[in-house]
């Protein structure tokens, strides 16, 4: 839209009446201020993670971001509040819900329970990994298309998900620099 609605409002034979090109140019116009304060929100963002050294190890995770790692720090701080990662993926209503009965465990769907915000950005952030993993040959790429292909893509989403979550976790927890799996 942002490439193609210009050419749209300069063409005068496309039917638009003045009105409609009067208010797609005034709409286009709050886009463009609205993706300029965009780059200056996370800009400052940029700029507060240089003076955190756990947001800036947290940002080197594949999937991970600014945005993403500032929202962990902010939300788990240092991450020791959790015993392992399992626990800090739980929080994030990144694991399989349970079901027992007779001594036979059913796994459900994800719980969905913790911080919405923060496993929406992971599981986003797992969307980008598999988008660019498939052409990779690293061991953590093959693993990601490897699910894919057995569970389909929503299930792999998650299951990328969760594996960042707890690589943030021992990166917060344990003070470790982020190693990419070769």
């Amino acid at each position: 839209m942002r490439k193609s609605l210009p050419d749209i409002l300069e063409d005068g034979d496309n039917g638009l009446t003045s009105y409609a090109r009067e208010l797609f140019a005034q709409l286009l116009e709050e886009l463009r201020a609205l993706d300029e304060r965009l780059k200056q929100c996370e800009q400052c963002i940029k700029a507060s993670n240089r003076n955190n050294e756990t947001v800036g190890r947290l940002d080197e995770i594949l999937g991970i971001g600014a945005i993403t790692a500032s929202a962990t720090y902010a939300a788990a701080g240092d991450g020791k509040d959790f015993e392992n990662g399992r626990h800090f993926s739980a929080w994030l209503g990144l694991v399989p819900g349970q079901h027992s009965t007779g001594g036979k465990a059913t796994l459900l769907g994800i719980s969905k329970r913790g911080n919405a915000y923060l496993r929406t950005l992971y599981i986003h952030g797992a969307r980008a990994v598999l988008r660019h993993s498939a052409n990779k040959t690293d061991r953590f790429s093959l693993w990601a298309q490897g699910v894919m292909k057995r569970r389909g893509h929503n299930k792999a989403c998650v299951a990328v998900a969760n594996k960042m979550a707890r690589m943030a976790w021992v990166i917060m927890a344990k003070g470790e620099s982020y190693r990419p799996a070769v």
